[in-house]
């Protein structure tokens, strides 16, 4: 596992669990949750959260850069210009080239809008941006995303913020499986359970925040993310056991001795 890296737009990482900033009690429990959680890239949404903003008080004071990779994100933005404008904003305030796209259908469902996404992607990343798109859990999309020039593709396991887990697992293994950038899932996750399905499924990791966030105990459930994740990850290298229709006895019959 050591040699089992996180490679993401061509750095390293040891955690492949990123959690959001958002949604929080306060800036103390937010610093509490990301350090129990180990996750080493946090995103941060443009709209709801200044980045300009360094001193006491403030999340980079909380968590500082370089110990963690900022993902600035386009949550809001409902029109692919929208979005670019706002990942452009992140790059004027603080270099951040890795970004999270979100171009948003429909404020009621929170859906992407995936031809939206595909051109703001095209435009980021002929631009030099980094781009991890959200969007739906169609395989189709997902190598469009690909094809435009993304870093990583992330398809919502179910609606963001609902806590459902994943709706459609054999949709997430087959982009995991078809892809060659780094998949994600990115939305509706609500417990550990479904974090571990998501990395056995393929996932190279799982971006989550209201699963943390709206936890009766959000550090505990961080930790529990933690090992989750882990615990999935080493549950796909290991592959599963093959699925039978029969039972098929845990102790060998050869050699047995014979019945009295």
């Amino acid at each position: 596992m050591e040699n089992d890296a996180f490679i993401l737009a061509g750095k390293s990482y040891r955690s492949r669990l990123l959690v959001g900033t958002g949604k929080y009690k306060n800036l103390a429990e937010t610093k509490a949750v990301v350090e129990a959680s180990g996750a080493e890239i946090i995103t941060v949404a443009l709209r709801r959260v200044d980045l300009a903003t360094k001193g006491e008080g403030s999340l980079m004071e909380a968590l500082p850069p370089p110990r963690y990779a900022y993902l600035p994100n386009s949550a809001g933005c409902f029109t692919a210009d929208e979005a670019i404008r706002t990942l452009k904003l992140a790059r004027e305030l603080g270099g951040w080239m890795l970004v999270k796209l979100e171009v948003i259908a429909d404020r009621t469902t929170l859906y992407p809008d995936v031809e939206e996404t595909i051109r703001a992607a095209r435009t980021l990343a002929r631009d030099g941006f980094h781009v991890m798109a959200y969007t739906t859990d169609d395989l189709a999309a997902a190598r469009r995303l690909e094809d435009a020039g993304c870093a990583a593709v992330m398809p919502l396991a179910s609606p963001i913020g609902s806590g459902l887990g994943i709706r459609s697992p054999e949709k997430i293994a087959a982009i995991a499986g078809k892809l060659k950038v780094p998949v994600l899932v990115d939305a509706g996750i609500g417990t550990a359970s479904d974090a571990t399905i998501a990395m056995e499924l393929g996932c190279a990791g799982v971006l989550l925040n209201s699963a943390l966030a709206g936890a009766r105990q959000p550090v505990v459930m961080a930790r529990a993310m933690k090992a989750a994740v882990e615990a999935g990850r080493l549950a796909c290298l290991a592959g599963r056991m093959a699925k039978r229709e029969t039972a098929s006895a845990s102790s060998p019959q050869k050699g047995t001795l014979p019945a009295a």
